[in-house]
């Protein structure tokens, strides 16, 4: 019987451990997002863009990516883009699926433009760039030779 009670207490302290341990991943890792505003941005191509992935603004992570979705009149992806309220996005900026490194994920770069006038909550960043599908640029060099021009086994009989 002492034994059992032993055991019990044990596994009742692991379970605190693991709550605690989680509950402080929790709040470190920034999962949780701030009150923000949604813009809007279409692309041809977004592929490894997911929800929660990072919206930045020169490196530094400004919002997530809170929904993805087809437009079914042009078959571009809508991804909408949760952005801090602290952060304003000038109307004429650029948006761009850019990846982190050659295996890493793939995030929203935002470029902002000049422009005095900001995005508000539901429009759109008409200036966008699909992402890069690295497999078909190999696929392309590796099939076309390389780029390297193929010279004939003929001898030019052309005079000139």
């Amino acid at each position: 019987m002492q034994k059992n009670i032993v055991e019990t207490l044990m596994g009742a302290v692991v379970l605190i451990v693991a709550l605690s341990f989680f509950i402080f991943a929790y709040n470190k890792s920034d999962v949780s997002m701030e009150d923000g505003y949604n813009i809007t941005a279409k692309f041809d191509n977004a592929s490894g863009v997911a929800l929660g992935s990072d919206v930045r603004i020169g490196g530094v992570k400004v919002g997530v990516v809170s929904d993805l979705g087809l437009d079914p009149k042009t078959y571009q992806a809508v991804v909408t883009l949760q952005i801090r309220n602290s952060t304003k996005v000038p109307k004429d900026s650029s948006a761009s699926v850019t990846g982190d490194g050659l295996l890493g994920g793939k995030f929203i770069q935002v470029i902002p433009g000049g422009d005095d006038a900001m995005l508000a909550s539901g429009e759109n960043i008409e200036y966008t760039q699909s992402a890069v599908n690295l497999e078909e640029m190999i696929g392309k060099f590796v099939f076309s030779g390389g780029g390297a021009d193929k010279k004939s086994d003929t001898p030019d009989t052309a005079a000139p």
